[in-house]
């Protein structure tokens, strides 16, 4: 999955958002701002939106229909007295069947997610998920998972959907949150459990003395302070897109390929014609590059035999050329060379840092260039070499931080 661009809706306060791979971990730090400063990282990374918790209902529902057209038909009406407004009027959006085959359904006006993917459109952002808070906090076995944003608590119980709350009401939340963990365990004694609060500094000094005077229900209770805003908490889950994604129904995304179809297709079409044309081409060219091949080794043959009389297998005529060329030249002062080379080998140690660039070798001279920190540097190089019996011509210029020098080495006496 590409990395996520994760941006944070809230009521009153700028957005924010956040880069974040597919493990969840951070690449670009949050920021607020305006939502079109955020478009520009929206290229090439999957978009996605966390909307408040207050503006989301999470619930679920047994309705028994399996098949994902049936539940969307169902599910609106199965939860109707659960809503407070018309069904007309709201957008549902599905999960799938959970453990204790019930389905979990994320209901939200259609008004406000219309304004939300709007307010997206203006800004050049075109998101492939929308979703609740709710859905994105963490869950633990054993633990209530809570978070204070704002005027709002959302509880994340061990079992069951979240719990959204207003944050004055948090004993009567809590309370909630551990009837709903009875609840699951009918006719037993209810399993201990801890909570694990997420909130701001400020929210934190709101509501500590709340909190703490709620202590004994928890096997522990801890207080995680969030520095950089509750989007922190909630982009792993946003990244991974496990969440139950709002853009269901007439929202769905359409994948890249349908939506860019009938354009891909003409694409495909040109492309494809180009292709045919370019194999046309480069076959018409490769004829031609057999036949001038052909004429070059009728040619190389006719060099050969005249270059080496008396040969009359022109096969590997290169290799064999240039061997005699090396016997032609050994026969005069290239004899030089290799001990040249070999005692330049040596007196290199004189000047580690130096580093040889190139050489040329004619007439019994050989001539070295050298990249090294400045001339004495070079001419440490040549002194060592006069010492092993050698002539030497020291020559160069300063090149930037260094020095570009030339030793031209020939034989004492020659």
């Amino acid at each position: 999955m590409a990395d996520s661009l994760i941006i944070q809706l809230r009521d009153a306060v700028a957005p924010r958002w956040m880069v974040c791979n597919a493990d969840g971990q951070v690449l670009i730090n949050a920021v607020s701002g305006e939502l079109a400063q955020a478009a520009p990282l929206a290229a090439g990374r999957r978009v996605v939106v966390v909307v408040p918790a207050s503006d989301v209902l999470v619930a679920e529902s047994d309705a028994p229909a399996k098949n994902a057209a049936k539940l969307a038909q169902v599910i609106p009406y199965a939860l109707e007295e659960r809503v407070a407004d018309e069904i007309e009027n709201l957008h549902f959006a599905i999960g799938e069947r959970n453990e204790n085959g019930r389905v979990p359904v994320l209901v939200v006006s259609r008004a406000r997610i219309d304004a939300w993917v709007g307010e997206l459109a203006a800004a050049g952002l075109a998101p492939q998920a929308i979703y609740s808070e709710a859905t994105l906090l963490p869950g633990m076995p054993g633990q209530i998972i809570g978070l204070l944003d704002g005027d709002t608590l959302t509880l994340r119980p061990a079992e069951g959907p979240p719990l959204v709350m207003p944050a004055f009401a948090i004993g009567t939340a809590f309370d909630m949150a551990l009837a709903a963990q009875v609840s699951q365990v009918a006719g037993l004694e209810p399993p201990p459990v801890g909570l694990l609060l997420y909130a701001t500094h400020e929210e934190w000094q709101t509501h500590q003395q709340e909190v703490d005077a709620l202590r004994e229900r928890f096997t522990g209770v801890k207080v995680q302070l969030l520095n950089s805003g509750t989007l922190s908490v909630l982009a792993p889950a946003a990244a991974s897109g496990d969440a139950v994604n709002l853009l269901q129904g007439a929202l769905a995304v359409a994948s890249p390929m349908k939506q860019s179809w009938k354009a891909w297709r003409v694409a495909a079409a040109l492309a494809a014609a180009l292709l045919c044309l370019h194999i046309g081409v480069r076959y018409y060219e490769l004829n031609g590059l057999r036949k001038t091949e052909a004429a070059l080794d009728a040619g190389i043959e006719d060099a050969f035999r005249a270059a080496m009389p008396g040969q009359q297998n022109a096969i590997n005529a290169r290799k064999r050329v240039e061997q005699r060329v090396v016997q032609l030249r050994g026969s005069g002062g290239g004899s030089t060379l290799l001990p040249a080379l070999l005692a330049v080998a040596n007196a290199r140690n004189a000047s580690p840092a130096s580093v040889i660039e190139g050489f040329r070798f004619q007439d019994g001279s050989l001539e070295l260039r050298l990249n090294a920190p400045d001339a004495a540097s070079v001419d440490a190089i040549g002194q060592q070499l006069r010492a092993a019996g050698w002539q030497t011509e020291l020559g160069g210029s300063a090149k930037g931080d260094g020095y570009s020098g030339r030793l031209q080495i020939r034989k004492a006496g020659a």
